[in-house]
């Protein structure tokens, strides 16, 4: 685990060598966004922050947790005693254990200090309320006791005390309950009543109320009220909760290690749960994962076509609902979990978008329809495989149905279960595969304890597990070449793995006296939209049929095309000639095509003088009115009825307006009026349509040799060249907002804001008004700052900038 060092994380990240430094920061890439860390300092301060430390958790093993929560109980103790407690008896578990430490240590999670104890970050005891059903050790529980209190507990015991100061009284208390022999000696002598209640609290695994409720009146402590709990209390094998307010008990891990014996050993799984599993081969897994990779980018590509030419409307809360899925469904001729699928991975990758209040396709979708199946299938996997949510989830908690594109909050469990089945599955031996899908399910639970598990899997992680058959990432229960190049994150893999499994586009139809055209594979976007202009697609999947009719050849030609263009069109991409049949139904279409014909007109103009409109419509003034002659007495117009009237007016004439039923218009003038503002998203409505770009950072390898290089701790900041640095962190962040004050205004603004005190504060609004407010319960919002303003009476918010002097309040 490196060389030991101090016991602070810096000292033992400075210790570190390159390559091993380099571990660390691509283990926790939160902690090396821009700007990068400039020492060791700040590069622990980031590793440390306990909304960094949360999420890394979701992403380790269940070894992984156990190890990490035994320490979270223990606090900091030598690997001896964390083997000894997890039994690390053979050579399998010892191996375990090793590698959980190693993993640990590669998220700067724990690491050995120069005593030869094992650390943590300073956030992690705090993930678990009572690790291992264990209460803080006895270090922490007597930190408010005082040395007389100390020296009763030792007098109780039969301890001489080893001196009259606090420490010295402390370490012998300690001393003692770190025997597990002296303690048991200890309880085995006391009150059958008070052995009853520490063996009860001792052997309880999570949050327990105490046996009695205990209420501090008038100042009577529990003791005096229960002697069982007193003599416990007397002795330090219960200590007194000063902070609860209520006079509960809290009994020190130490005592209740003790209490559950010798024997007892923290729980610890190193090996991954057995599952049945089945001979499969290579060969089988290819082509199981590219029929379900073929199908699945047909689908996709039929989805996203009918979302391009009809999108789906959202609902008033959000989301696509139940009968625009029931509607893309059944036009793309696929299961409702797919459009599900399809819908989420391509929002997220950027080719659909909110417009309105629809979901429209975007520019990125023209391009992706112009590729090959496996370049599309390659977007859509790399969306899938980091989507904050879990796309085909279609039931919540309450059992009701859930809509698509619903704008969920980010789930960071989500990914953990696919990262998990990914895992999982690359961990069965060669040529094997698990016996059902759904043994799948204990070994993510394994890999990912933390991963999310929804309501509507009726086994563990049976929805991930789906989306990974249709997506082609597993097949026949192991994990395809998909599978392993999405697993390692790796663009070019997974390229490759998609070009090699999926056949390329097909350019060609065959054509049938039936009237049908059948495609095998996936049709080319030109194959496909020129058959869907032509005719109606009656399946889709890894063979599409369209059906020719009067109805879709008339579609045709009303886009312009004849009927000799639509025959050479089809001739080009058939297989063979064009059957008769399809000849006669295009030449027989085109035939009655356009006996009725409708001109488009944005007004009419009429009158009872033939030679008066026959002026208009040659009146050189007029051209740009598009207008043309119908009938000797009716006049059509491509401009609308108000600028054509304004435009007559113009040129000398004197035209009246009708409305639709033929009555004259009485003009009056009417009031502008604003339009109105655009209705914000729906709340949780996701604003993101394109990809998020990750800024460019500096090589992992570039920054370890630079810390290696730098000092392990920076000189403090001085931010207005006095001498003087930043206090805190909410100094240097008003100094970096509030622009127009002195650092000790700053430093006025920052203590207020940290103590929740008053402040009163001169204030230009952007009208250019100058005022002075008194503000109070100030929260800090860069570069805003939330406040209750006395002036108005109200919560106001303040832009900081536009704050130009602090005073007290």
């Amino acid at each position: 685990m490196g060389k030991p060092s101090g016991s602070t994380l810096a000292a033992w990240l400075s210790d570190l060598d390159v390559d091993r430094l380099e571990r660390v920061l691509a283990a926790r890439p939160d902690a090396v966004s821009p700007p990068e860390p400039r020492s060791f300092g700040e590069l622990a301060d980031r590793l440390q922050r306990p909304a960094s430390v949360a999420p890394v958790l979701t992403g380790l093993a269940l070894p992984h947790l156990q190890v990490a929560e035994t320490l979270a109980a223990l606090g900091p103790v030598p690997c001896a005693a964390l083997a000894d407690l997890v039994d690390v008896s053979g050579t399998e578990s010892a191996r375990g254990l090793c590698a959980a430490l190693e993993a640990l240590a590669d998220r700067a999670l724990v690491w050995p200090d120069g005593e030869g104890l094992l650390r943590m970050a300073a956030p992690l005891p705090q993930a678990w309320d009572s690790p291992l059903g264990l209460d803080a050790p006895l270090t922490r529980l007597l930190a408010d006791t005082t040395s007389e209190e100390l020296r009763r507990m030792l007098v109780a015991l039969g301890i001489p005390s080893p001196g009259t100061t606090k420490k010295h009284r402390l370490t012998a208390l300690l001393e003692h309950h770190s025997d597990p022999e002296r303690v048991a000696a200890v309880i085995a002598s006391a009150p059958s009543s008070t052995r009853n209640l520490l063996e009860r609290r001792a052997s309880h695994r999570g949050e327990q109320p105490q046996p009695q409720a205990h209420f501090l009146m008038f100042r009577t402590s529990p003791a005096d009220s229960e002697p069982s709990v007193r003599w416990a209390l007397e002795r330090g094998l219960l200590i007194q909760d000063r902070h609860s307010g209520c006079g509960s008990t809290r009994m020190p891990a130490e005592v209740a290690l003790a209490l559950r014996g010798a024997g007892w050993r923290a729980p610890f799984e190193p090996v991954p749960p057995v599952v049945r599993t089945v001979s499969v081969t290579s060969a089988e897994v290819d082509r199981e994962a590219a029929a379900a990779a073929t199908a699945f980018a047909a689908h996709a590509a039929s989805v996203l076509a009918t979302c391009s030419a009809a999108p789906p409307v959202l609902l008033k809360s959000g989301g696509v609902g139940a009968r625009e899925l029931s509607r893309i469904s059944k036009a793309a001729q696929c299961d409702d979990i797919v459009v599900r699928l399809v819908l989420e991975t391509a929002y997220d990758a950027g080719l659909l978008a909110r417009d309105g209040d629809q979901v429209a396709a975007t520019d990125g979708y023209d391009t992706w329809a112009g590729r090959e199946p496996a370049e599309q299938l390659a977007a859509l996997l790399h969306a899938w495989r980091t989507l904050p949510l879990t796309p085909t989830q279609a039931r919540g908690e309450d059992g009701k149905a859930l809509p698509a594109l619903a704008g969920t909050p980010p789930c960071g469990g989500c990914p953990q279960a696919r990262e998990g089945l990914l895992a999982a599955a690359a961990q069965l031996p060669a040529d094997r595969g698990v016996h059902s899908p759904a043994e799948l399910g204990p070994l993510v639970a394994w890999h990912r304890p933390l991963a999310e598990q929804l309501p509507q899997d009726t086994t563990p992680f049976a929805t991930a597990i789906r989306e990974a058959e249709l997506l082609g990432v597993v097949a026949r229960g192991a994990l395809s070449p998909i599978g392993a190049a999405l697993r390692t994150d790796d663009a070019e893999a997974l390229a490759a793995a998609c070009e090699r499994l999926l056949p390329t586009a097909t350019r060609a139809a065959r054509f049938g006296a039936d009237l049908t055209a059948v495609v095998t594979g996936t049709p080319s976007a030109r194959l496909a939209a020129l058959l869907d202009t032509v005719a109606d697609k009656e399946v889709g999947g890894t063979a599409s049929v369209w059906r020719f009719s009067p109805t879709t050849v008339r579609r045709a030609l009303d886009t312009g095309r004849t009927a000799d263009a639509i025959a050479a069109d089809l001739s080009a991409v058939a297989v063979g000639a064009l059957p008769q049949s399809l000849s006669y139904l295009i030449n027989d279409s085109a035939r009655t095509h356009g006996r009725v014909r409708i001109t488009p007109a944005a007004c009419v103009i009429h009158g009872e003088e033939p030679a008066l409109l026959a002026e208009l419509v040659t009146h050189r003034k007029l051209a740009a009115l598009g207008l043309r002659l119908l009938a000797p007495t009716v006049v059509v117009s491509r401009t609308p009825l108000d600028k054509t009237l304004a435009t007559l007016r113009a040129a000398g004439y004197a035209p009246v307006a009708e409305r639709a039923d033929g009555t004259v218009r009485v003009e009056k003038t009417r009031r502008r009026r604003a339009a109105a503002p655009v209705p914000p998203p729906l709340p949780g409505q996701r604003r993101r349509s394109v990809p998020t770009v990750t800024p460019v950072t500096v090589g992992l390898s570039t920054l370890a040799a630079r810390l290696r290089a730098a000092p392990p701790i920076l000189p403090a900041p001085d931010p207005f060249g006095t001498g003087v640095p930043y206090g805190t962190d909410t100094e240097e962040i008003l100094a970096g907002c509030a622009k127009n004050l002195a650092y000790s205004d700053v430093r006025q603004l920052a203590h207020a804001i940290d103590a929740g005190t008053a402040i009163t504060v001169e204030y230009v609004a952007a009208s250019g008004n100058r005022t002075v407010r008194t503000l109070s319960e100030l929260v800090l919002d860069p570069p805003y700052l939330h406040a209750w303003c006395h002036l108005r009476d109200d919560e106001r918010v303040f832009t900081l900038s536009r704050i130009h002097g602090v005073m007290p309040g």
